[in-house]
């Protein structure tokens, strides 16, 4: 392979599997083989770092309070009232604060990959929870198993607080089966809709019965709630748990496809490719569902870096964000602005719209949307206002009223925020010129039309400027 087509893989690499990369270091992995550059970047990413930021005390502490407002059957009092408001909006601070340190770890992050794969995680186990110690729980969970065994990580997932409660498997009791969780793990979760039937679900609900938590937010089996009778799950009989249910969906090769296809989907195009898939999911199948032997896999593949599948993925809004912000050294002097370009832009992190997730692909665009996306570089890099014209979802308007400074809705915003251009531009040659810096901050090749535009820029800044408000730049 010669030198510009390892430097334009890699390139290509580092935008899929992370949120892009220096032109400094890639010069300088531009000399090493592509597959060892792979697995230098999936095996860094195995070694989890965890978000710390809610601890347990202050979690019990907020279980404590909840036990002393609710001591008392009836109506609350006005102490109680006053009470429950602090702590809604305490645990309101604190989710708001665990979404900044996520975004914040992507964007300053020496493992983009690990982050990558717990951002594509976030979106395949899709949850909404409004206690944030365990919203902390599961994106931990995500990232510490995110690149091992899927067989761990969807046990781990199915046992944490935040997906017990919300899909209600509290409430999943002998005698009286709640099917939410048990229906998303398959529809959602493994096989995808078809691949199963309503008595499966059915039977599987049984199995999950007596899977709950504890008031330390741990899992715990209460077999008294547990249904032990014999049950058949797909054509399977016998006194089947949860653990023994999850490990029959797991011997169904649909599952193997399923997670290939979303895998595919998020990291390769949004067009599915039946061949590539296919063989994604024999792979993964075959490895046992090993997560970083099935991602070495497709960042191995020849067609991974064919131009079909090079520059034509719209970017989510966490990664238009974090790429931007990560690339050019940006730095939230008001971190709350996070919370408003992730609310205009479409992507609450920690707030999916419903357990399907983020659509996702061209979803992620409309008239408005983009034009927004278009104004935010020159703003964030020219440290401006922004006007936010985006919806928020009702259930992120508890969260984001605490970023307003009066009752009424905020319309502008000012940024706050400083990129150090001095450092951005030391990563450069000294003698690159607009139309290089163009071509690496770009991923789609430049045309005839944008070419022209840069020749006529005089400074590396202001083509930064001008490139990165491009329509092009919303793709990688």
């Amino acid at each position: 392979m010669s030198a510009v087509a390892n430097f334009l893989n890699i390139k290509h690499l580092y935008n899929r599997a992370g949120f892009g990369i220096s032109y400094r270091e890639l010069q300088n992995l531009s000399r090493t083989n592509l597959d060892k550059v792979v697995n230098n970047l999936v095996n860094q990413a195995e070694k989890s770092d965890r978000l710390t930021l809610i601890t347990n005390g202050e979690y019990r502490d907020s279980v404590l309070q909840r036990a002393t407002i609710y001591a008392k059957r009836g109506e609350l009092n006005d102490d109680q009232k006053m009470m429950r408001k602090d702590l809604i909006r305490m645990e309101n601070e604190k989710s708001r604060d665990l979404n900044i340190a996520w975004v914040e770890r992507m964007i300053n992050t020496d493992s983009p990959f690990r982050e990558k794969m717990t951002l594509f995680w976030h979106g395949h186990f899709a949850c909404r929870s409004r206690v944030p110690f365990f919203a902390q729980q599961l994106n931990n969970i995500q990232r510490e198993h995110g690149l091992g065994s899927f067989k761990k990580l969807l046990m781990e997932v199915s046992k944490s607080p935040a997906m017990l409660q919300y899909l209600s498997n509290q409430q999943n009791k002998k005698g009286k089966p709640n099917e939410n969780f048990a229906r998303e793990l398959m529809e959602l979760f493994t096989l995808g809709r078809g691949n199963y039937s309503e008595h499966d679900i059915k039977e599987s609900a049984r199995a999950f019965t007596g899977w709950s938590f504890d008031k330390d937010g741990e899992f715990v089996f209460r077999i008294n709630q547990h249904d032990d009778d014999t049950k058949t799950f797909f054509g399977k009989t016998g006194d089947f748990d949860g653990e023994k249910i999850i490990d029959i969906i797991l011997e169904n090769p649909k599952t193997a496809t399923f997670i290939a296809t979303k895998v595919y989907k998020f990291f390769v195009n949004d067009n599915v490719n039946e061949t590539n898939v296919n063989e994604l999911a024999t792979h993964f199948y075959n490895s046992k569902y090993d997560i970083a032997s099935l991602m070495k896999k497709v960042f191995t593949a020849p067609w991974f870096y064919n131009e079909e599948n090079v520059g034509n993925k719209i970017k989510s809004p966490a990664e238009f964000i974090v790429g931007l912000s990560s690339g050019f050294y940006v730095t939230y002097n008001r971190p709350q602005l996070l919370i408003q370009l992730q609310s205009s832009l479409g992507q609450y992190l920690f707030n999916p719209p419903n357990v399907a997730g983020w659509p996702g692909g061209r979803s992620w665009i409309d008239s408005s949307s983009l034009m927004l996306r278009m104004r935010i570089p020159s703003m964030v890099l020219n440290d401006g206002e922004i006007d936010f014209s985006g919806k928020a979802d009702p259930e992120d308007e508890a969260i984001i009223a605490l970023n307003r400074t009066t009752k009424q809705n905020t319309t502008k915003s000012y940024v706050n925020a400083k990129a150090d251009w001095p450092k951005f531009l030391s990563t450069f040659p000294k003698d690159i010129k607009p139309l290089q810096l163009a071509q690496f901050i770009l991923q789609p090749k430049l045309n005839d039309k944008i070419s022209a535009m840069i020749a006529n820029n005089k400074g590396l800044r202001s083509t930064a400027v001008e490139v990165t408000s491009m329509p092009e730049y919303q793709l990688c």
